[in-house]
């Protein structure tokens, strides 16, 4: 059983740490190229997905936020994930959000992202969070946008535009911070 402050509700939506009771709805979620292709990685494998729930556990331990498996409030049906989790590439502690595309175009990826976003800076104390989205994935910069997220840089990976956006805690002291610019100036989050 994972802590209970863990949890975020909204008005549809119940998000809980992951565990390994998610394994086989993050796994048909992760290997399904209509919910995957576009996050960074691509499509998992079956042992992948698993090596990532290990991940993801260990992560919620060690700092109190990390992904979360999105149920409906009412249903408790899986309809995707949502979370923290550092970047490897050091551009700072980045939202991630994946629904099956059978619920999108709902507002329940804003919902999910809105209320990940809030967790961060509110609860987990995190005053800088990043999205980093495809330039041509106008569904999820619609989505970041909508959560108060600003565009702050841009850089190609693998010759694909890329978009990172971020979002500073109110409650940090400085207005604003300099975006990640990878050349170790600005900040790395």
């Amino acid at each position: 059983m994972t802590n209970p402050i863990w949890r975020a509700t909204t008005a549809r939506l119940r998000l809980d740490p992951v565990g390994w009771g998610d394994l086989a709805d993050l796994t048909a979620l992760k290997t399904d190229p209509r919910a995957f292709a576009l996050m960074l990685g691509g499509v998992r494998t079956r042992e992948r997905v698993a090596e990532e729930l290990a991940e993801d556990i260990t992560l919620w331990g060690r700092h109190g936020y990390g992904i979360w498996v999105v149920r409906g409030l009412n249903t408790g049906n899986f309809i995707g994930m949502a979370g923290l989790a550092a970047r490897a590439d050091g551009r700072g502690v980045a939202l991630r959000f994946a629904l099956w595309p059978e619920v999108r175009g709902a507002g329940l990826a804003r919902e999910a992202a809105g209320a990940a976003l809030r967790y961060g800076h509110d609860r987990a104390g995190l005053n800088r969070i990043v999205a980093v989205s495809r330039a041509d994935n106008f569904a999820s910069r619609t989505v970041l946008g909508a959560i108060g997220m600003i565009e702050a840089e841009s850089f190609v990976r693998d010759n694909v535009p890329m978009l990172t956006y971020q979002s500073i805690s109110p409650a940090c002291p400085a207005a604003s911070a300099p975006p990640y610019r990878g050349d170790g100036a600005g900040s790395g989050g």
